[in-house]
C-alpha cells in the first residue's frame, strides 16, 4: 500500500500513550464501557448500541489491516447516509487510516479522477452503488479492494477484490495492533465541493475535528440526553462532522436517509424521533416552515441550525414562527476550517438577522483588502482566518496550498463587513462579485432583497458582460406556484426603494430549479454557462 506516514511495530506503542490521545475512537470505548447499552446511532428504526458500535468498528478495522490497509493510506467511502457510515470513518481512523466521504451523485469518471488523486486503496459502498464503485475499480490503478454494504454475504463474490460487509464483522478481531494515532494524523480527506474547478482535498486532522468538536458543542448546547438528527449528506463536511458532538458526550445520532427531500416526512420523522436538534439549509428550511404551518407536527427541537448557504430574511422570521421553542442557530464556515468559524447565537437571530454571527472563540480572523491590509472598520474585505480548526493543506497540491495560506492566513474567499460589536455579514463571494460601471456589485446582497418579492421562490445572481458597463446584473429566478414572472421593468420597481439603480438586475432568467451542490450551495458557473450570454433574455428554462 502507498502510505503518507509509517505505522509503528507492534508492542512499541504503550496503551497509556494511546490513551492520552482524544479523539472519537477513544469516546466510543468509554461509552462502550461506560454506558455500553445505551443508543448511539438510530438509523431506519435499527438502533445501534455503543457496546454494537465499538464492537463493530474494531472488527471491521482489523479486517481492513489484515488485508494490508495501512497508517496513511486512503479508502473511499461512496454510500448513502447509514449507519454503517459512521462505522466506516470510526473504523479506517483506528488504524491510521484516512476516510475519503465521496459524493455519491458523481459519475464513475469523477469518482475515479478522487480514487486516482488521493490514490485509495479500498472502496466501501453499497449496493445501489455498487455498479459506480465496479467501474472504478475496473479503472484504478490503486484500489484492491471493494467492500459492499446491505449485500447477501453468502452471494457476494470473496476475494482480493470484491468482500461483503458483514463477512468482513465476522471475523476474528483479536489480532489487531495497538496503534498510536496522534492528533495531528489525518483522520478526513474532504474533497470540496469543485464549484469553481476540479476539487480539491482538504486535509483535516483529528485536532481539527477535536476543535470543532467543542464548538459544535457550545453551539447547540450539546447534552448526553440529546438526539440530534443528521439530514445533510454524510460525504458532506456538516454531515460527518456533525455527528461528533453526540461521539463525544455518549448521546444519539438519528441519521436520515437519503433520496429526494421531502419536508413532511422530515418532520413526521423529527416528531417520532424525538430529535432535539437538526441542521438543514435555507431552502429547506423554508420548505419544512411551510409544511409545518400547513400540518403541525408536536417537535421536540431545542435548536433549529442553517448553515452552508445564505438564508434570507423571510426564511429566518418563518423559522421563528414555525419553531417558536427552538434556538435558531447560524452555522457558518468551509471545509477547510473543519468547518465552524463564525456562530450566530438564538439570542441574536432576529436582532442581527443577515449575520453570520461573531468568530468562535478557537478562530481568529481579519478582514483585509488584496494587499492583506486590515480594512477600515464597517469596510468590505476577504475574511482571513487562523486557528485549530485549520486544515493541514489540500492534498498533493502544494501550489493551492500556498495560496490558500497566503500571508500566513487561511483565505475563505468571502466577502464581509463586521458591526460595531463584531458580528460579521457576509456580503458576497470574492469570485462572484460583479464589477459594474466601476461600482462592486454584491450578489447576495441583491439576492436577499429579490427573494421577498412575492413572485420569488428561489434567486441567484450573476454578471453578465456589458460593452458599455463591463458588466451588469441578471437574476436566475425560480417562481412560486402560479407566480407571474417579472421581468426586468417589474423587478426593478420593486427594488426601487431596497437597492441603488446600479444594482438592479438587467434581465430576468426563470428556471425551474437552481443549480445547487450537496452543500445546497448554487453552482454559479453553470448559471454563468446558461445564462451569461446577452441572448439569453426572459424564458422558462426546462433543461
Amino acid at each position: 500500500m502507498t502510505t503518507t506516514g509509517s505505522e509503528p511495530a507492534g508492542g512499541e506503542i504503550t496503551e497509556p500513550l494511546r490513551s492520552r490521545r482524544n479523539h472519537w475512537n477513544n469516546r466510543v470505548r468509554r461509552h462502550a464501557r461506560m454506558i455500553p447499552g445505551s443508543t448511539a446511532l438510530s438509523f431506519a428504526g435499527v438502533e445501534t448500541s455503543w457496546r454494537d458500535l465499538d464492537r463493530r468498528t474494531t472488527a471491521l478495522a482489523a479486517a481492513l489491516h489484515r488485508r494490508g490497509i495501512r497508517f496513511g493510506d486512503r479508502v473511499l467511502i461512496l454510500m448513502l447516509n447509514r449507519s454503517e457510515y459512521v462505522e466506516v470513518v470510526l473504523a479506517a481512523n483506528l488504524i491510521g487510516v484516512i476516510a475519503v466521504p465521496v459524493n455519491f451523485r458523481m459519475s464513475p469518471a469523477e469518482v475515479g479522477f478522487l480514487a486516482d488523486d488521493c490514490g485509495a486503496c479500498a472502496i466501501v459502498t453499497e449496493t445501489a452503488l455498487a455498479t459506480t464503485s465496479a467501474a472504478v475499480r475496473a479503472s484504478s490503478d490503486t484500489v484492491l479492494h471493494v467492500v459492499e454494504v446491505g449485500t447477501d454475504a453468502a452471494a457476494t463474490p470473496v476475494g482480493a477484490d470484491h468482500l461483503a460487509y458483514t463477512n468482513l464483522l465476522a471475523e476474528d478481531p483479536s489480532d489487531l495492533p495497538v496503534i498510536d494515532i496522534p492528533e495531528d494524523t489525518v483522520a478526513l480527506l474532504m474533497y470540496t465541493s469543485g464549484t469553481t474547478g476540479r476539487p480539491k482535498g482538504a486535509m483535516l486532522s483529528h485536532g481539527n475535528l477535536l476543535s470543532q468538536t467543542v464548538t459544535g458543542m457550545r453551539a447547540m448546547n450539546t447534552r448526553s440526553t440529546d438526539r440530534s438528527s443528521c439530514v445533510a449528506p454524510m460525504f458532506h463536511i456538516a454531515g460527518i462532522v456533525g455527528v461528533a458532538p453526540a461521539i463525544y458526550v455518549g448521546s444519539v445520532s438519528v441519521i436520515h436517509p437519503l433520496g429526494a427531500f421531502s419536508p413532511d416526512d422530515l418532520l413526521d420523522t423529527l416528531e417520532r424521533e424525538r430529535s432535539t436538534s437538526v441542521f438543514l439549509v435555507p431552502a429547506q428550511w423554508q420548505a419544512v416552515c411551510a409544511a409545518q404551518r400547513d400540518r403541525p407536527r408536536s417537535v421536540s427541537l431545542r435548536v433549529a441550525s442553517w448553515g452552508a448557504a445564505p438564508a434570507s430574511d423571510t426564511v429566518l422570521r418563518a423559522m421563528a414562527e414555525a419553531f417558536p421553542e427552538a434556538m435558531i442557530v447560524a452555522l457558518f464556515g468551509q471545509t477547510e476550517m473543519s468547518p465552524v468559524t463564525c456562530l450566530l447565537e438564538g439570542a441574536d437571530a432576529l436582532r442581527k438577522i443577515g449575520s453570520v454571527g461573531r468568530v468562535v472563540e478557537s478562530v481568529e480572523a481579519r478582514v483585509v483588502d488584496d494587499a492583506m491590509n486590515d480594512v477600515a472598520p464597517g469596510g468590505i474585505g476577504e475574511i482571513v482566518y487562523r486557528g485549530p480548526g485549520m486544515m493541514a493543506g489540500y492534498w498533493q497540491n502544494p501550489q493551492g496550498t500556498a495560496e490558500a495560506f497566503a500571508g500566513g492566513w487561511f483565505h475563505s474567499g468571502d466577502l464581509v463587513r463586521v458591526d460595531d460589536e463584531g458580528f460579521v455579514y457576509v456580503v458576497d463571494r470574492k469570485k462572484d462579485m460583479i464589477i459594474s460601471g466601476g461600482e462592486n456589485i454584491f450578489c447576495a446582497e441583491v439576492e436577499n432583497e429579490i427573494f421577498a418579492h412575492p413572485a420569488v421562490a428561489d434567486v441567484a445572481v450573476i454578471g453578465r458582460a456589458h460593452e458599455k458597463w463591463g458588466e451588469v446584473p441578471v437574476a436566475v429566478v425560480v417562481l412560486r406556484p402560479d407566480a407571474v414572472a417579472p421581468d426586468a421593468a417589474d423587478l426593478s420597481g420593486f427594488l426601487n426603494d431596497r437597492l441603488a439603480r446600479f444594482k438592479h438586475p438587467a434581465d430576468v432568467v426563470v428556471v425551474d430549479v437552481l443549480p445547487r451542490n450537496a452543500g445546497g450551495k448554487v453552482v454559479k458557473p453553470v448559471l454563468r454557462t446558461a445564462h451569461g450570454s446577452r441572448d439569453a433574455g426572459l424564458h422558462r428554462d426546462t433543461d
